[in-house]
């Protein structure tokens, strides 16, 4: 970890300040998101890449201490500059067509893609990205192309004060979910469907041209499948921790049960038909609910503004979107981490 903190640094930085945003949540004595600003009137991404490039490691431990930054008023317009500051990081990629997400995206660069094409009027519940899968990265990064005209926030929740609240307030569930793990069931359509959140074709998932091409893949990861008479693909995944030691004391409630649960709906999914424990015990509805309710306690909306880069760290932070009216053009990014498979 780096010796000095964000704060420490950011006074020594022209270019950049520090700054408080309204609905930040003071957790564990620190903010929640951290906000830097762009103070320079230079609109040359050239000095952005300076800031950033020898600043990697900084900004990583940053994002894992708080959860997630969001860069406002840096001269970022488009995919391409988008790109260009993801690679100051220094992060390593995770490309999308190497992932195992659910949802319909559409490629811009190499590493840059849109977050989702589901409609507007779809809500995408809280989760961590690809944490319903063997495969996962360990940062994501969003960029704020193009605000919505209403609502179109995105919703962060600190899934480490999540789980000490569960252990507080749920005791039994978080025991269970800590002990037992989880298991999640996802019917794939045999083609792209962007009017699901959940869309993703079992083609496009498992980067396969034939049935026994896909099988292969899913037989690697530890999956086991149906296949259906529509062409669609229902997939079971191996069992799957939920929670996540973090390694510095604290614990994350790692998961996309809240997402799954309330969420994964559409002509071929049943929510109640799609998580389990790994035991295969039946969740109890009443406390998902009561844990949904506890994640709004600790979530700060992200309401975006046009040019606005958060970094999330997947292990800490969940991540959805709130309903929305007008344009919302919001692009995504992965950075590699570990993966159970």
């Amino acid at each position: 970890m780096s010796q000095l903190t964000i704060s420490e640094v950011l006074k020594n930085e022209e270019s950049v300040r520090e700054v408080h945003v309204d609905g930040q949540l003071s957790i564990d004595g620190g903010v929640f998101p951290i906000v830097i600003q762009w103070d320079s009137p230079s609109r040359d991404l050239a000095d952005v890449e300076e800031f950033l490039k020898p600043h990697s490691q900084l900004i990583s431990d940053t994002a894992a201490k708080h959860g997630a930054i969001l860069f406002r008023g840096f001269p970022v317009a488009d995919a391409f500059e988008f790109d260009r500051f993801i690679e100051a990081c220094g992060f390593p990629n995770f490309r999308y067509e190497d992932s195992l997400s659910n949802a319909v995206r559409v490629v811009k660069t190499d590493r840059v893609f849109t977050a989702n094409e589901a409609p507007p009027e779809v809500t995408i519940f809280l989760h961590h990205e690809m944490a319903q899968t063997p495969v996962y990265p360990s940062k994501l990064f969003f960029f704020c192309e193009h605000a919505a005209d209403t609502g179109g926030a995105t919703p962060l929740c600190r899934s480490d004060a999540l789980f000490e609240l569960m252990q507080k307030e749920l005791p039994e569930f978080a025991a269970d979910c800590e002990n037992k793990g989880l298991q999640y069931t996802n019917v794939m359509p045999g083609f792209d469907d962007a009017q699901s959140g959940m869309g993703r074709s079992w083609q496009s998932t498992f980067r396969a041209q034939t049935r026994e091409e896909a099988e292969e893949r899913m037989r690697e990861l530890g999956y086991t499948w149906t296949w259906l008479d529509d062409g669609s693909l229902k997939a079971v995944t191996p069992v799957l921790d939920a929670v996540r030691d973090l390694g510095d004391g604290r614990k994350a409630f790692f998961n996309q049960l809240i997402a799954a649960y309330k969420g994964w709906k559409d002509t071929r999914n049943d929510p109640s038909n799609s998580i389990r424990f790994g035991d295969g015990s039946i969740l109890d509805p009443e406390d998902v609910m009561a844990c949904s309710d506890l994640a709004e306690r600790v979530t700060f909306d992200l309401m975006w503004q046009s040019g606005d880069i958060a970094l999330v760290d997947n292990y800490v932070a969940m991540h959805g979107r709130r309903n929305f009216t007008g344009t919302r053009k919001v692009l995504a990014s992965l950075v590699a981490g570990e993966s159970v498979g």
